[in-house]
């Protein structure tokens, strides 16, 4: 599986990175606008990300933005339904708007900070992204 952590505190983009390289490759962007070059970059090489784990405020350009932006990217790209990257937005703030917004932005996956383990392993076993047995990658 290969990640971007999109994330602007360190300690909450050092926790994901750590807890999600044990399944791959957990590359990482300080600010939206790292995102999206790096997502745009990675679809020109032919090695997109297979998860974006984007925190919903940021500065430069915040998460609803940034996830917007990939989907236009992936629409342009052919890239539909169930070949897109998987989007987990992360927030600290426990706003039901915020949830709102992003499963209106089509995000796959809302989870709150500071990131629980058996919490994001869930979400990855439901999206798909690793195994039942929640130490090994989905088969790509």
């Amino acid at each position: 599986m290969k990640t971007l952590v999109v994330e602007d505190d360190f300690t909450s983009r050092c926790l994901l990175q750590r807890l999600l390289s044990p399944y791959g490759v957990c590359d990482v962007a300080v600010n939206g606008r790292e995102a999206v070059e790096a997502y745009r970059q990675s679809l020109a090489v032919g090695a997109r990300y297979d998860l974006l784990c984007l925190d919903i405020m940021m500065p430069e350009m915040d998460g609803l933005a940034v996830l917007e932006e990939v989907h236009r990217m992936q629409e342009k790209a052919g890239i539909f339904m169930f070949d897109k990257t998987r989007i987990v937005m992360t927030t600290i703030l426990d706003d039901s708007d915020d949830v709102l917004d992003a499963f209106r932005s089509q995000c796959d996956a809302y989870l709150l900070k500071p990131i629980d383990r058996e919490k994001l392993v869930q979400c990855l076993t439901e999206l798909k992204l690793i195994g039942d047995d929640r130490g090994h990658r989905a088969a790509s």
